[in-house]
């Protein structure tokens, strides 16, 4: 049996809340990795600094042109991403005749040698990597240009990536605009307990200010520890110090912002506070799409049916890839 990918640390996700306190978003964690392959794509092995990953060509193998790095979101993420979406990026981009390369998180599949101790990781550890695996693809004889595309936490890692690179353009896809604190205790306030734990939502609160403080807390509730845990804490804390739209705002290389309407993870107010610190980003904001880029109801209350949508077999929104590949052959044609 394939032993499950250590957990590394990364942006909250609504799963990873719901989870620590004991509600039911069980029904979207057994995540599932879409493993076909489609005839219009060919994986290739990719290494890269203690970094593993597959490259992903057309079939056709068309002449050199440009290439697209896909970043994951936060958590144990494996390069195809925990709902297919990444493997499903690399197959609309492969159809378009553009490569592209995906990697495992350091700590997960054969990245896991990068981590030996939690307590050691911070943000630029991640963003780092983005750095390898950009500098890495850029050198290929096939790549003409470098577009870096960053899902979730992944948006925020490109965003501070690209100051270290020379990109033909980066693309925030469901990507934080405010500080992890607000995003986490905005989904905390939605999240629903059972009668008689409520204390769990004011101890959470408490445990966030202390961490913004930059103080770390080694007497968290064991409810909370998924959130909380003394190891993770340090890298919470790198997180916590980051203004996404202020270094979005920074940020020179041409940009698309792209996010689902029905995203109950990341919501509209990162959105805009992204188009508002970059003006001159495209932004593309898509009806009925979940956080992973999947078909949802347009109505964020009905949780179940939210839940579901989180499918690994279905296909991405119809808009998407269409608008990452305009974006990558306009900002590197």
């Amino acid at each position: 049996m394939r032993k499950p990918p250590r957990r590394v640390p990364g942006c909250i996700h609504r799963r990873d809340v719901l989870r620590a306190l004991g509600a039911a978003l069980g029904t979207v964690a057994g995540q599932r990795i879409v493993t076909a392959q489609e005839p219009s794509m060919i994986d290739e092995p990719w290494s890269a600094g203690g970094l593993a990953g597959s490259f992903a060509r057309p079939a056709a193998d068309p002449p050199r042109g440009p290439a697209a790095l896909i970043v994951a979101g936060s958590g144990p993420t494996p390069r195809d991403g925990g709902f297919g979406t990444y493997r499903q990026l690399a197959q609309g981009l492969a159809a378009a005749g553009i490569r592209s390369l995906r990697y495992d998180k350091r700590g997960v599949g054969e990245s896991r040698a990068l981590v030996t101790r939690e307590d050691d990781l911070v943000v630029q550890h991640f963003a780092d990597d983005v750095v390898t695996a950009a500098r890495d693809l850029a050198a290929r004889p096939d790549v003409s240009a470098v577009v870096l595309i960053g899902h979730s936490e992944g948006a925020l890692l490109v965003t501070l990536a690209a100051a270290k690179l020379v990109v033909a353009g980066i693309v925030l896809m469901a990507g934080p605009g405010r500080r992890l604190d607000a995003v986490l205790r905005e989904q905390l306030l939605a999240l629903p307990l059972p009668p008689g734990e409520e204390h769990f939502r004011k101890e959470a609160f408490d445990i966030l200010d202390r961490l913004v403080k930059g103080e770390r807390v080694p007497d968290a509730a064991p409810a909370l520890a998924a959130l909380f845990r003394p190891s993770v804490q340090p890298f919470l804390i790198s997180m916590f110090a980051i203004d996404p739209a202020g270094e979005f705002a920074r940020s020179a290389a041409p940009a698309l912002v792209v996010q689902g309407a029905s995203d109950i993870q990341v919501t509209r107010a990162d959105f805009d506070a992204l188009a508002k610190a970059r003006p001159d980003a495209r932004t593309l904001l898509l009806p009925d799409t979940n956080h992973v880029f999947k078909a949802a109801p347009a109505d964020l209350s009905d949780r179940a049916a939210q839940l579901k949508s989180y499918d690994p077999d279905a296909p991405l929104v119809p808009g998407l890839v269409p608008a990452l590949v305009a974006f990558i052959r306009s900002a590197a044609p």
